[in-house]
Parts: structure tokens; C-alpha cells; sequence
């Protein structure tokens, strides 16, 4: 948004706020007593008939996101479309209430860590809707180009709308403050002193310090240098570029281009775009495009090419998508399986997500694929040597989305690693006993984190001895449009630990996801 268009904004919201209080009208509270019609300028510089009393629509959607994501734990990405809908916001309002939502969120570190100096209290002991509604004036006053006048009286006359108007005065008081210096200035204040270079990018970088420093030690493990985190985590909080898939054989990306989208450079069948509203492609609505990240199409891809040398049944290859929900990559593996003649499970434990994937698999030939409510680590027993082609999707911390879904950085905790880490061994045992011999299990997260990836591939390996590492990087190689994601490119994937890749948002304007390809012989 520009800052002439934060400026109407602001402008038009003061109309509307000074209207009932011009023209000499006096205004009595609810016991008759007359309210104070002092003409001097008050800590807003706007005199009281003046003051914004009601809220900007594109603010309030963000601060309606905001809270349904710190009291509800709602993910931003679900609630924020139906929220701009509910209040009717035209294009350019609505580019606001997303970049305000998402900035807000991303950058909550820091800007906690700003408001922490302006206020006289721990912030914990702030009513949870002030700080929603102080982090959204932190986000205006610090990065974007919203004059600062507009900034505090919208942020103002939100709080005065929704929460009420004696918080509303501590907003102001606060947020002046905040304005009192740049972005710059303030993480120089807060980083004086400080030595431990984790620290300082937590602070910089908006992250938990825990997740800072896996981050660091995942760059390392995968061969690259402790250097890259600053680039990494910056990547972590742009934007993200929208990307859709055209299931092969079945979608057409014609409507997305003639709507301004442009053609994926990283993978075939792929388009980018900005955003907007997708719901307005016929292609989107019925399922034969989707809405999936580069990276999560490249580790689906590389898995349905790869060479097998299982006995095939039949001559039909058996697919298996251990953990399917919500369906985006089963979708794009049923797919390819529906190409090569395969059949398809998609397996997912909750009911509520295996009907998802049933929505998701809808343009899909329905004779190619089954869905089956039930837990992974069971199939292994169930149908031990079945499947030609398995991928485990192994439910993780998520931090190789953190582009995506910024609000899960604060959630996350460490001890998440350590909780997960039995899920994710039993299903790739499990996917171990289910694949065929000669047939290959990728096992896929979307973290970078050591402890999920490659300590949890290093352990499987060590238990059996009928295992073969395949190479990950020429198998992404080689359904990549580049073709140079693999050895011998200086942004190569490629892990130091054998031949395990990752993918990385600053390198490959991916979400980080994590491939072992593993063929049982």
C-alpha cells in the first residue's frame, strides 16, 4: 500500500468520526453529565470531535485475524479470507488487511521486544486484545508507508471501537513512543551490548532463538555455510509468492495466466502470482488446479519418476500416501499415478482431513485412488511389501513454512522436535515394511530441522541392511526445470550427509522441504 493510500485511508475514517461531533453539538454521558469539550489538542493532536471513532475496515479485519489467532490458535492463512469477505474489502483494502495481518505477525518478536521498552508494565499483564492491537500500530509505524498521523489516530480509534476508550488512551501513549524512533534506531537500541549472534538475529529476524539456532545448524549439516541464516530468515519473513499446479493430465493453466499469473520457473505445470482472490478460477474451483508450494510439487515429482525394480501386480503399480491430509500432494500424486496407469491410497488417521483429501482427489479418475481413514504405522503390519511407491509426509514442526504460516513460530516449541520424533520413525518403518522390494519410500518434511530429517532417515538405515539411499538431488534434478538443483550447482541441495536434499526458501523460493528417497532391496 502507498502512503497516499494510507493517507485516504486515514482521512476517510476521520470524516466519518468528526461528523457527530461538529457544529457545537455537547455530548452527555449516560448519567447527563456533560463530557469534556476542552478545545486543546490532546495526545492525538486532533481535538475530541475529531478523533477517529470507528474502525478503518482493512485494520479491523487485521485485528479481528490477529485475535483469532492468539486466543482461537486459528492459522492466519484460513481466517483471513473469510474475514475480508465478511467485510466486503475492495482489492487495495484488502492488500492492506493481508499485509498488516501477515507483518504483524511475522515480525511479533520484534515489535514485542519495541513495545516492551514503551510500556510500564510486562506486556503479559497487557490485555491480550491491547497488544493485537499495539503490534498492529508497531507493524504501520515501523514498515509500512502509512504516514504516522494516519498510523496512531486509525490504530486509536480501532482500539477505541472494539476494546473501549480508556485502553484506547494507553495505545496512544504507547505507539507514540514507538514512533519516537525508526525500525533502525530501535534494533540498535535493543542489540547494544549483546554478543551471542543468535540472540541478535532472534531480535533482528523476528524468531525464536531456538528456531534460529536450528536453522544454523540445518545449513550446516546440509553442506552450506552458518553465513546464509541472515538471507534464510529474511526469506522467512517476505511475502510469499502464490503458487498453483495443473494436475498433469487434467488441469489447464490458461485461466490462471489470462488472470496475470505468470509461468512457475522451478517446476512444469506450475504459475506464481501475488495473490488475489483464486476462487475465481473455474480451474481452482474444480479442483483440476491447485493451490501447492514449488518445493512440495518437486518432492512429489521426483518420487512418481524415480526407477523402481519391484514385481508389479498385474503390471499396475501400488502407491501409498501414508499422510495425506489435507490432500494437496495426493491430489498431485494421484495424478501422475492416473498418467502412468497406478492406483493410488491415500491414507490419512483423522476423519475430518481424509474427507478433505476426498475433496482434494475429486477431479482425479475416481477408479485410480482409495481413501482410507486410518494410522500409518498400522499399514506396515497390514499390508507388509504391497506398495510400489510410497510417500510419508511425516507430520513435523513445520519450519520450512514459516513464510506461510508466521504465526507458528510462536507456537512451536522445542520440545515439539523431541515429541514428534517417535511419530516420524514408526511411519517410515512402517512405510518401510509396507514398500516392495525394489520399490522406493520417499521420506519428506517440510523442516529443515536436523532431527527430523536426516537423524530420523540416519536411524532407519542403521536398523535394516536391505536399505539403499537413492540420490535425492538428481532425483529432483530431474523433474526440475532448471535441471540443476543437484551436485556440481554452488546452491545445491545436496545434504554433506550422503545423499539426502533440501530445498531452502532463500535459494529456491521454496518452503524448505527435506527428501530421502530410500529403495528396499
Amino acid at each position: 500500500m502507498t502512503s497516499e493510500q494510507g493517507g485516504r485511508s486515514g482521512n476517510r475514517n476521520n470524516q466519518q468520526g468528526t461528523g457527530s461531533g461538529q457544529g457545537g453539538v455537547r455530548r452527555r454521558d449516560d448519567a447527563g453529565r456533560e463530557r469534556n469539550r476542552s478545545t486543546s489538542r490532546n495526545r492525538t493532536e486532533a481535538a475530541p470531535g475529531q478523533r477517529t471513532r470507528v474502525a478503518d475496515p482493512a485494520r479491523l479485519v487485521a485485528f479481528e485475524v490477529l485475535r483469532a489467532v492468539s486466543a482461537d490458535d486459528a492459522y492466519a492463512n484460513l481466517v483471513l479470507p473469510t474475514r475480508i469477505r465478511r467485510h466486503g474489502l475492495d482489492r487495495r483494502d484488502a492488500g492492506f488487511a493481508t499485509e498488516l495481518t501477515y507483518g504483524a505477525l511475522r515480525a511479533q518478536g520484534t515489535y514485542d521486544a519495541i513495545l516492551a521498552k514503551c510500556v510500564d508494565r510486562p506486556l503479559i499483564e497487557l490485555d491480550p486484545a491491547i497488544l493485537d492491537a499495539l503490534r498492529i500500530g508497531a507493524h504501520q509505524l515501523m514498515a509500512m508507508r502509512v504516514p504516522t498521523h494516519a498510523a496512531l489516530d486509525q490504530t486509536v480509534g480501532l482500539a477505541r471501537a472494539v476494546i473501549g476508550a480508556g485502553p484506547s488512551g494507553l495505545v496512544n501513549a504507547v505507539l507514540r513512543k514507538v514512533a519516537a524512533k525508526e525500525l533502525p534506531e530501535w534494533l540498535t537500541e535493543l542489540t547494544e551490548g549483546l554478543t551471542d549472534d543468535v540472540k541478535i538475529a532472534s531480535i533482528e529476524h523476528s524468531h525464536p532463538e531456538w528456531i534460529v539456532r536450528a536453522m544454523r545448524q540445518a545449513l550446516v549439516a546440509h553442506g552450506r555455510d552458518v553465513s546464509e541464516i541472515t538471507a534464510l530468515l529474511e526469506a522467512d519473513n517476505a511475502a510469499p509468492v502464490v503458487n498453483l499446479v495443473a494436475l498433469p493430465g487434467l488441469g489447464d493453466l490458461s485461466e490462471a495466466f489470462d488472470a496475470g499469473f505468470t509461468a512457475g520457473e522451478l517446476v512444469a505445470d506450475s504459475a506464481l502470482s501475488s495473490g488475489g482472490d483464486l476462487s475465481r478460477l473455474e480451474s481452482v474451483r474444480d479442483g483440476s488446479v491447485r493451490v501447492q508450494d514449488a518445493g512440495s510439487q518437486l518432492v512429489a515429482r521426483a518420487l512418481a519418476a524415480v526407477d523402481i525394480t519391484s514385481e508389479l501386480a498385474d503390471g499396475e503399480e501400488r502407491w501409498l500416501d501414508m499422510c495425506a491430509g489435507p490432500g494437496g500432494k495426493a491430489a498431485l500424486l494421484a495424478a501422475l499415478a492416473a498418467e502412468k496407469g497406478a492406483w493410488i491410497l491415500a491414507n490419512e488417521p483423522s476423519v475430518h482431513r481424509a474427507k478433505l483429501v476426498s475433496q482434494a482427489l475429486v477431479a482425479v479418475p475416481q477408479d485410480t485412488w482409495t481413501v482410507r481413514t486410518g494410522d500409518g504405522r498400522d499399514i506396515g503390519t497390514e499390508h507388509p511389501a504391497s506398495f510400489d511407491r510410497i510417500l510419508v509426509d511425516a507430520p513435523c514442526t513445520g519450519l520450512g513454512a514459516l513464510r506461510r504460516r508466521p504465526e507458528s513460530r510462536w507456537r512451536r516449541k522445542l520440545s515439539d522436535v523431541s515429541e514428534l520424533g517417535p511419530l516420524q520413525r514408526e511411519l517410515l518403518t512402517s512405510a518401510l515394511d509396507a514398500v516392495k522390494p525394489g520399490g522406493v519410500v520417499a521420506y519428506v518434511t517440510c523442516s529443515p530441522h536436523v532431527a527430523e530429517t536426516v537423524a530420523v532417515v540416519e536411524d532407519a538405515m542403521r536398523k535394516r541392511t536391505d536399505l539403499e539411499l537413492l540420490d535425492a538431488g538428481a532425483a529432483l534434478d530431474a523433474v526440475s526445470l532448471s535441471g540443476n538443483l543437484g551436485a556440481g550447482n554452488p546452491d545445491s541441495p545436496i545434504a554433506a550427509h550422503q545423499m539426502m536434499a533440501q530445498l531452502w526458501p532463500h535459494l529456491h523460493s521454496s518452503d524448505a522441504m527435506f527428501l530421502a528417497l530410500i529403495r528396499k532391496n
